[in-house]
């Protein structure tokens, strides 16, 4: 491809995208907030903070500037939820009217309960990309094999971002349910967190999963409402994702509900650890509630994550309702 590509955030999420793209493109702008990050990768080829023993490939160049993405055709913003905004706003004064961005955070904005895409749609005026799957970035990085789901309501969108992104080893699938698409993300970190509980609590396994399978099902149930498709769920976004950060030990919500399960409390300002889904199910009440949705697992995490129950007093209280 001669498209112009662009990443925003040299996390490790956005190296690995950058790592997957840079191989279709000719030349890939990996912007990162820090400039010592920049130096690095530029000067190394390595991120060192993320990935010190993966080499980054040539054609991946750091910039410490959102001005120089200014040419971009299409860019991947792997920024936490709590951010797009800012930087949506700062890349439209900067970008040509047909760049197509595509978000990758899974999370709600707080004051307006928006999803990334529509945030992103209300400030440049036109559709978004949005990328959601069981992707595990240092398995993305090492080209393992991998998949996802990228949607949008713009098919030539969707085309384009299909072919900077596929390859033998990273499988993506396309659908125009952005909403369905976009709450898997968002609901899978409350369901992370919830296993993480009962894993903490050491219930036993026949237990959790009875519990997942209510949420799961709860899941289809709140996208529908919202007016997502319910056949979304049973794709890469949807159960590939959930079973992935409620059972492995990748996604920070997991940890998060491991050591609540424990009665531990993780000072987030202290640690400089974002927990997307401990602000995910604050909205996600909210909404459930605004909708007269019956949602046993947000109501169960919102009791211990937000509220400070006692998990045990919360689990009985659930296990009762299933």
């Amino acid at each position: 491809m001669s498209l112009k590509i662009g990443v925003v955030g040299a996390g490790a999420m956005g190296t690995a995208i950058s790592q997957i793209v840079a191989e279709n493109t000719n030349e890939l702008l990996l912007y990162a907030k820090r400039k010592e990050i920049c130096d690095m990768i530029n000067q190394t080829r390595y991120n060192l903070e993320y990935y010190p023993n993966i080499e980054l490939h040539r054609n991946i160049t750091a910039v410490n500037d959102l001005n120089d993405l200014k040419e971009c055709e299409i860019i991947f913003l792997c920024i936490p939820s709590s951010t797009m905004r800012e930087i949506v706003e700062k890349l439209n004064e900067i970008i040509p009217p047909e760049c197509i961005l595509v978000s990758t955070a899974k999370g709600l904005e707080h004051s307006t309960n928006k999803r990334m895409s529509e945030i992103i749609e209300e400030v440049i005026k036109r559709p978004a990309v949005v990328l959601s799957g069981p992707n595990i970035a240092s398995e993305m990085m090492k080209s393992l094999f991998s998949a996802t789901t990228i949607a949008s309501s713009n098919e030539n969108y969707l085309d384009k971002v299909y072919l900077a992104l596929s390859s033998n080893k990273f499988k993506i699938n396309k659908n125009n349910d952005i909403i369905g698409t976009e709450y898997c993300g968002i609901i899978k970190n409350v369901l992370a967190i919830s296993q993480g509980i009962l894993e903490g609590m050491d219930i036993n396994a026949n237990a959790r999963f009875a519990v997942f399978t209510k949420s799961y099902t709860e899941t289809k149930e709140i996208i529908e409402e919202l007016g997502g498709l319910r056949k979304t769920v049973d794709d890469y976004c949807g159960f590939g994702d959930i079973i992935t950060a409620s059972t492995l030990n990748v996604s920070r919500n997991h940890t998060l509900g491991v050591l609540r399960g424990q009665n531990l409390i993780i000072d987030e300002k202290a640690s400089g650890v974002l927990f997307e889904g401990k602000n995910t199910s604050k909205i996600l009440k909210r909404i459930c509630d605004d909708l007269n949705i019956n949602a046993l697992t947000v109501d169960f995490v919102h009791e211990i994550i937000i509220e400070n129950e006692n998990p045990k007093e919360a689990f009985m209280k659930l296990w009762n309702k299933l």
